[in-house]
């Protein structure tokens, strides 16, 4: 048996690769992306300028009390704002997942209402999600004023609408056949859902739960110029005052809690395994 001397596929994407640079070569220029600017001499000393600015980091006890302060804000902040998204998508989530619908299982059931509640769930979840975070959150620092409340309420209805529309699709790709056995055994859906389904996407589910925690953290940086609090509201102070050794500590800060997230997924993921 011969061996073709090249792959046949080699045109298609040599095609598809040609066709895709064609496609972003004007986006780019549309969005006057030029990174040779990066690299000349005058833009060169005012990065070398600025870069140097947050050096040496800000060691000041009386600073590092107030980071330390602002950094358990923040993930108090993230924590509820998680909580808070959790109990919004999961009902949602749920929802989505046909993989439930005990109108599926065969012929003869109605379907359709069923399929109006997973179309109005999907509106609602994309209202959640298209609406940035910060903009929900300068809607709520008008109504409760300036805190970590405005932050709980923007990361958990935005990062609401995020986790329920990805829980039901972690949940539709999953086996579907343990749960639609005990379904048609005359299970409920919970006993399906915890049965049937969890099994198989535990470790998806929390993974992406802990990276929207870790993204939660994150935003609270975006947050806190518009007055949500945490270390986002003491970087803004801190950039406002051209204080770059501050700047560095806090930044050096959310470096430690990104790796603490990813810590804690993996730790998770291995206990689900």
């Amino acid at each position: 048996m011969s061996v073709p001397a090249r792959d046949p596929a080699t045109l298609p994407r040599l095609g598809w690769t040609l066709a895709a640079l064609l496609v972003l070569w004007p986006l780019l220029q549309l969005a006057q992306f030029k990174p040779a600017a990066l690299f000349e001499a005058n833009n060169l000393t005012a990065m070398g300028h600025f870069v140097g600015g947050f050096l040496p980091p800000e060691t000041a006890p009386d600073f590092l009390a107030l980071l330390a302060r602002a950094t358990v804000e923040t993930l108090a902040m993230a924590t509820a704002g998680i909580a808070l998204a959790v109990l919004l998508a999961v009902p949602l989530g749920l929802v989505l997942t046909r993989s439930l619908s005990i109108s599926r299982l065969g012929p003869g059931r109605g379907g359709w209402p069923g399929q109006l509640l997973r179309i109005a769930a999907r509106g609602v979840l994309a209202v959640l999600r298209g609406v940035p975070e910060l903009v929900w959150a300068l809607l709520f620092v008008r109504i409760f004023g300036l805190g970590a409340a405005a932050g709980v309420l923007a990361l958990g209805i935005t990062y609401g609408g995020m986790l329920g529309k990805v829980y039901g699709e972690i949940l539709e790709s999953s086996d579907a056949r343990p749960a639609r056995c005990l379904l048609e055994a005359g299970s409920g859906r919970l006993a399906a859902l915890f049965y049937g389904l969890l099994p198989n996407a535990a470790q998806e589910l929390v993974s992406y739960t802990v990276y929207r925690w870790e993204c939660a953290v994150r935003a609270s940086v975006v947050m806190g110029f518009v007055g949500a609090g945490g270390l986002g509201q003491l970087m803004d102070q801190s950039m406002k005052m051209l204080n770059g050794g501050e700047a560095a500590s806090i930044l050096a800060t959310f470096l430690v809690l990104v790796l603490a997230a990813d810590a804690l997924s993996e730790f998770l993921r291995r206990r689900l395994a």
